[in-house]
């Protein structure tokens, strides 16, 4: 392996970063990426490895995803899970990466209309599925949308939560959005159908408008966050206008009751 620690420092405003070194599991060719709490390793051409980001550390993250993996179950628009052990587990390989890479970082040309029109309702298809197992992904961006051989949408990263049939949470992978995607309310640990959907809502608009919500707020500058949550808790929504406008704003409004109602609207303008 290549590093079997992590090394924390501390930045000028006195907080403490932890700077990890990859290391590579038995079979693993490479990284392919990494996350808040993992690293995405090269398993073969079909399937990657996902493994704690220091060697020994909790891997209770990765038992909830795999768990929630077991209850969404097969589905064209979810990355399927193929196995597991006790250092992590292994997951189909989508070869086109993520819809945000694609789209910002690829150099391919920009997608057409009708591809940003499929990606939106295949994304709208995985959470309908995911909400009919009930399922909250409580991370809905473009970061975990991820395009197979064909350009096809997988959802993954699933570490959010599985509800009961009166809504108890009975399995919780304590994720959450970022501010770009994640609906304000009184508690932020809270979740439910209608803050998935707002999330659902900023990532059409990211695949649409080819951008995240507010591109005039810059990452990184003073109170940026702040800034976002206020506007959306202000209903100050984006105003720019692209073919899934009304969706964004329903999504936003929490007007819709599932995301199947949101696939029904974008399959009535791929129709036009």
């Amino acid at each position: 392996m290549a590093a079997d620690k992590n090394i924390p420092t501390v930045d000028d405003k006195g907080r403490t970063i932890h700077y990890y070194y990859r290391y590579y599991p038995p079979g693993m060719k490479q990284v392919l990426a990494s996350g808040s709490s993992a690293w995405i390793g090269e398993v073969d051409d079909s399937t990657v490895f996902k493994y704690p980001l220091a060697p020994g550390e909790d891997t209770t993250r990765l038992d909830v995803e795999r768990k929630l993996l077991e209850i969404v179950g097969p589905h064209e628009r979810i990355t399927a899970l193929k196995g597991f052990t006790n250092t992590g587990i292994y997951l189909e390989r989508a070869v086109n990466g993520t819809v945000a890479k694609y789209m910002l970082e690829s150099g391919k040309p920009p997608p057409s209309l009708k591809q940003r029109l499929v990606w939106c309702r295949e994304t709208a298809e995985a959470v309908a599925w995911v909400h009919s197992r009930r399922v909250l992904h409580c991370d809905i961006q473009p970061t975990n949308l991820l395009l197979d051989e064909e350009l096809h949408i997988k959802l993954s990263d699933f570490q959010g939560r599985q509800l009961s049939e009166n809504g108890e949470v009975l399995l919780d992978g304590w994720s959450g959005e970022p501010c770009r995607f994640y609906c304000p309310r009184d508690d932020p640990f809270d979740a439910d159908v209608k803050t998935d959907l707002f999330a659902l809502g900023c990532t059409i608009y990211f695949i649409m408008m080819g951008h995240a919500v507010y591109p005039d707020i810059v990452d990184g500058e003073d109170g940026w966050h702040e800034k976002v949550e206020d506007r959306f808790a202000s209903r100050q929504f984006p105003q720019e206008q692209h073919a899934c406008s009304a969706i964004t704003l329903k999504c936003w409004q929490k007007e819709y009751e599932s995301a199947n109602e949101v696939v029904r609207d974008i399959e009535s303008l791929e129709r036009v």
